[in-house]
């Protein structure tokens, strides 16, 4: 049934429909919805004539209540909550069926055991990564937002920064080391790209064909 339902094509309709709404998200402070007219009021209120200068920081440029209200509220908390139920479902699903495949088999139960709780894992440790990358950040800007007379280090905010980045290059990293089809496929492509070795098994298939 999974083959059935999940296509290639629909596959790649659900990728570019990602990518879409993560750059229309993503840009969307670049539309106007920042601190810019703000900035400029605030210096006529001062009456300052002197040349208009951006201070080039995040919580100088971006507006809080884009990134509170529009992107934690509504792009970062419903789907992590999601997900936790989503996995929370997968989780029984998986227990249920690893007890009929254990009572069905009489030979090796513990191999069942064992993928299926490899998996699990797997599965637990890309949302619990997700909510510690993306989490720290939107604390940090629901305090700025909520509590303005609050101080948080800029330090802290350059960190959490970083985590969200950091998130998108810990999920392949985690496929890589606990699933073995991602980390072949991660193998091959890094000695033939990278290492510049050629494939064994299609080296050997191709001088086959050539001697036939």
């Amino acid at each position: 049934r999974y083959k059935s339902v999940v296509t290639p094509r629909r596959a790649a309709v659900a990728i570019a429909c990602c990518w879409i709404v993560s750059f229309l998200v993503g840009l969307t402070p670049m539309f106007g919805w920042n601190n810019l007219n703000k900035m400029r009021r605030t210096q006529e209120l001062n009456g300052s004539h002197t040349e208009f200068i951006i201070t080039c920081q995040f919580e100088t440029v971006i507006s809080m209540e884009y990134m509170v209200y529009f992107n934690f509220f509504v792009w970062v908390l419903p789907p992590l909550l999601l997900m936790l139920l989503i996995y929370l479902e997968v989780f029984n699903l998986i227990r249920k069926q690893l007890n009929k495949k254990v009572s069905s088999s009489s030979n090796d139960p513990q191999k069942y055991y064992g993928k299926e709780l490899k998996i699990a894992k797997s599965l637990a440790l890309v949302l619990f990564l997700f909510a510690l990358s993306w989490l720290p950040l939107h604390v940090l800007n629901c305090i700025t937002l909520f509590c303005p007379s609050c101080q948080t280090p800029h330090i802290l905010t350059y960190i959490a920064i970083f985590l969200t980045h950091g998130n998108s290059a810990m999920n392949p990293i985690v496929y890589a080391f606990r699933i073995k089809k991602f980390r072949t496929a991660f193998l091959q492509i890094w000695n033939q790209y990278f290492c510049c070795k050629t494939n064994k098994n299609a080296t050997s298939t191709t001088t086959a064909e050539a001697g036939n």
